[in-house]
């Protein structure tokens, strides 16, 4: 077993990422003895995710806010926590644009007050998770590890002063961290105002399908499944102060996404996808809409010999019939 793999707290275990990286960890990795998921349980975040695994004798679940100082330490000290995982995030830039405070306390100080208790404990590994959206909208070409952060959103914004504070912390206090950024995730148990739940149950319940602009705004799509793995391989070979980019390398328009959706949609269905293209709403436009983002995963793939398993054929198939399998997974959505 690799140092620092053996009891893991995870943040943000509840939501749709952090749930896919236990469930991943404890049927894959070997010699994991615990991962304590710490989870505020707010809309976003599910117990259902985990399920599956509820009953293993290396999970704990503890009902909490990344704010209390106090709660973590008290938990990392109980249960000899040798890494932090931190997934916890307010991650919608809808959202962020209508209450951006929520997503400072939450994304900015929530990462500060875990920072200060690895400080506390510096024999901890802290490992950040973050996202494409803090280098900002680039026309053409990819982004590498080293490229200025230009954040647009408020979401983009306090993610980018997280990843400061990590890195600032890192200098300063000479603290044992790593960082990822990764591209747009998908799969299932994803809560669904994201935007391929939201347009495979608007499919499913015959709803609007809202699309913003003229739908030109482009994604690269990575299967959840290959983004946690790929966060395991880093924590794995574990090297102090790296940072990764994780991408599919697999760019779509919004719009010609919701097309192969639909198509895909109606050939599992067994109908016609014309019943569905009259469902699509153009909206205006989210202020601020980053049109591009496109990482270079150049790093990850020479260094780790990591790359995504799952095709978006592949993966967009399983995540279509993991929603059509189950309906009732969110109630009243």
């Amino acid at each position: 077993m690799p140092p620092k793999l053996r009891r893991i707290l995870v943040t943000g275990g509840a939501g749709f990422i952090g749930s896919a990286f236990i469930r991943f960890g404890l049927k894959e990795i070997d010699g994991l003895e615990k991962i304590v998921n710490l989870d505020l349980l707010t809309y976003a975040g599910n117990l259902r995710n985990l399920q599956n695994i509820e009953k293993d004798a290396r999970y704990r679940f503890i009902r909490g806010n990344i704010l209390n100082g106090a709660l973590i330490e008290e938990i990392c000290r109980k249960h000899d926590i040798e890494t932090i995982v931190h997934f916890a995030a307010e991650s919608h830039v809808d959202r962020s644009i209508k209450n951006p405070k929520s997503f400072y306390e939450t994304n900015v100080l929530g990462t500060i007050n875990l920072l200060e208790l690895v400080r506390r404990l510096p024999e901890i590994h802290f490992h950040h998770v973050s996202t494409d959206e803090v280098y900002g909208s680039i026309a053409r070409g990819q982004v590498s590890e080293g490229a200025p952060y230009s954040p647009n959103s408020p979401y983009a914004a306090s993610k980018a002063a997280s990843d400061h504070f990590v890195r600032a912390y890192t200098k300063t206090y000479r603290l044992s961290t790593t960082v990822s950024h990764c591209t747009n995730n998908y799969g299932p148990y994803q809560y669904p105002e994201k935007f391929i739940p939201r347009m495979i149950y608007g499919c499913l319940m015959r709803r609007e399908l809202p699309i913003y602009g003229k739908g030109m705004n482009c994604r690269d799509w990575l299967y959840v499944e290959d983004h946690v793995e790929a966060i395991w391989m880093i924590l794995q070979h574990l090297e102090p102060g790296k940072i990764y980019n994780i991408g599919a390398g697999c760019e779509k328009k919004n719009l010609d996404l919701l097309h192969l959706l639909i198509e895909k949609i109606a050939e599992v269905q067994n109908e016609r996808p014309e019943i569905y293209r009259p469902l699509i709403r153009f909206v205006e436009d989210r202020p601020g809409h980053d049109e591009r983002y496109a990482l270079d995963c150049a790093k990850i793939q020479k260094e780790l010999g990591w790359r995504p398993r799952t095709s978006f054929d592949q993966g967009l198939e399983k995540t279509i019939h993991w929603y059509l399998e189950n309906r009732e997974f969110y109630d009243g959505i």
